[in-house]
């Protein structure tokens, strides 16, 4: 395992799925918010984020979002209706806040998965709480 690679790549959140997480052992997916599970022009979840988050969490995989954004209000707005715990201004790189949420859902570090799509924030504090980094394609709006 090296820093300076994430240990999985995919295009886009929706081609992890279901049956990905539970062969590899998934029970806790920590998922970056901008670029990762939204873009930033989004206000509410799409309909394909819904959905995806429904089908993880019949597999019994627990979904939270731990996001450098400072604006608590938006982000409790956002994931509200998907039904997923978040934590806002997570000062990635740092991991303390992985290594939080790891201890308050009861996980270890084999059962947790971090999600983003950065190298410089969501890869790296997934190595430094030595967690698993999985990474994808940083979206983006069509113009």
């Amino acid at each position: 395992m090296t820093i300076f690679r994430a240990d999985k790549k995919f295009e886009r959140f929706e081609d992890v799925t279901p049956e990905i997480l539970k062969k590899e052992g998934v029970k806790l997916l920590l998922c970056d918010l901008d670029n990762t599970l939204r873009l930033h022009s989004e206000k509410e979840p799409a309909d394909e984020l819904q959905d995806w988050v429904k089908e993880c969490k019949k597999a019994g995989v627990k979904i939270a979002i731990i996001s450098n954004n400072g604006r608590k209000k938006m982000m409790q707005k956002f994931c509200e209706p998907i039904d997923v715990d978040c934590v806002w201004w997570a000062k990635k790189p740092m991991s303390t806040k992985l290594t939080e949420a790891m201890k308050e859902y009861g996980f270890s570090n084999r059962e947790t998965v971090m999600l983003g799509d950065k190298w410089s924030t969501d890869v790296l504090a997934a190595k430094f709480a030595k967690v698993r980094a999985w990474q994808v394609e940083h979206r983006r709006d069509i113009v």
